[in-house]
């Protein structure tokens, strides 16, 4: 892993989808058995490159979810390498029980990209914003599930996945971000990433939660108050030493969840430490629906901005 954070948070270069686009097609030209799927969504997430450049290899299943974990499964059967995208709430909750049996029971691999995650899924509203679906994911044996904060943490999953074989859940915003990372910037699927070292209590995000998290650790900064910061974007299976590590350095454990407080990355630091005598909260989406509106008006709404984690930071001291 080489890390290197950007000096000042601004929009990345790229969205996220041209990251996937344009990924999908190197990874395409060096490995013959690479094959995207997707579900009447190729405009949504701008894959009409990929499918130019290899047409006998992209595969629109239509607004059919549950048919392509199905497809998928049989591609892979066949030694093919599916790589598989709808927005989260379709991939997930709408796909479960095919994405279940049909490629975790089977022992099957494929790379799942859920786009549009929780509030960036903005004026798509209630039925499109996913605050469930990493709970859902998580319960699969042996799935490996991630959040991706920036383009240039996905360009490099995506590309470690190629070369992996296993049943991977990856969760992203489908266009415009912070950028987090430098490019050439580098992750160990597993293991989280310490971004700021402090010993008054430690920060652990992932997705966009990361920037809001290091800004409001600069925030806390300027109180005198010092904070660690994790991205864990590797949510399943988490970083557990890591976790016990700085469980033990600062005096609490705050989670950044741009997600149900429920079963997403705050349940799964909750599970991790249960034997260790820290105390943790959640930030997060406090079981509820979502809605329509822009991603400002959400993060405040669902209390996901930094000035909410500097609250909770100096509630819990």
């Amino acid at each position: 892993m080489s890390v290197k954070l950007k000096k000042e948070f601004k929009t990345a270069d790229k969205e996220m989808r041209l990251t996937y686009n344009d990924t999908m097609v190197k990874l395409a030209k060096a490995d013959e058995r690479v094959v995207l799927l997707e579900a009447d969504l190729m405009g949504s997430i701008k894959t009409s490159g990929f499918q130019k450049e290899f047409p006998e290899r992209t595969i629109n299943i239509g607004i059919m979810e549950q048919n392509m974990m199905g497809v998928a499964a049989g591609l892979n059967i066949r030694g093919l390498k599916p790589y598989i995208h709808s927005f989260a709430q379709f991939a997930t909750r709408r796909a479960f029980d095919q994405l279940f049996l049909s490629l975790g029971y089977s022992q099957l691999n494929a790379t799942i990209i859920g786009s549009d995650a929780g509030v960036t899924a903005s004026h798509n509203g209630g039925t499109h914003m996913p605050f469930e679906d990493l709970g859902l994911v998580r319960l699969v044996p042996n799935m490996t599930v991630m959040e991706m904060s920036d383009p240039v943490m996905f360009e490099n999953i995506l590309t470690q996945l190629n070369e992996k074989d296993m049943l991977s859940y990856v969760r992203i915003v489908r266009k415009d971000t912070l950028g987090v990372y430098e490019e050439g910037s580098t992750f160990d699927i597993g293991k989280g990433v310490v971004l700021k070292e402090g010993n008054d209590a430690t920060i652990v995000a992932s997705g966009i939660m990361v920037a809001s998290a290091l800004k409001a650790s600069e925030k806390l900064a300027e109180e005198g108050i010092n904070v660690s910061v994790i991205d864990m974007f590797t949510i399943k299976p988490i970083d557990e030493a890591l976790l016990h590590e700085y469980a033990d350095k600062t005096k609490f454990i705050l989670t950044c969840d741009n997600h149900n407080i429920i079963g997403g990355l705050g349940s799964a630091v909750l599970e991790a430490l249960e034997s260790h005598p820290v105390k943790v909260k959640r930030l997060g989406v406090k079981d509820r629906f979502g809605q329509v509106g822009p991603q400002d008006f959400l993060e405040k709404e669902y209390e996901l901005t930094p000035d909410d984690i500097v609250k909770a930071v100096k509630e819990n001291l």
